[in-house]
């Protein structure tokens, strides 16, 4: 949404590109190398996951048994709500 002409919007129109706005960052993952060079992924939280390359691999690796994981403990395991 770039270049809106927001003065002639009203609050309802606002409202609503606000709350897209919103949405797309919230589901929006990006990478950057960080100064020490580390990989940094944004979009999950508040701050950034950043590991070295050779803790994403072994994390990677591990993938399958996260999935595993997470698919027998569904009943006891938290959901963030949506915002």
């Amino acid at each position: 949404m770039t270049n809106i002409d927001l003065a002639n919007k009203s609050k309802d129109e606002l409202l609503a590109i606000i709350a897209a706005m919103s949405k797309a960052s919230q589901t929006r993952l990006t990478l950057k190398v960080s100064e020490k060079g580390a990989l940094s992924l944004y979009g999950m939280g508040q701050w950034p996951v950043t590991l070295y390359r050779t803790q994403w691999e072994r994390l990677i690796d591990f993938v399958p048994e996260i999935s595993a994981f997470i698919a027998t403990h569904a009943a006891v395991l938290a959901v963030k709500p949506a915002k």
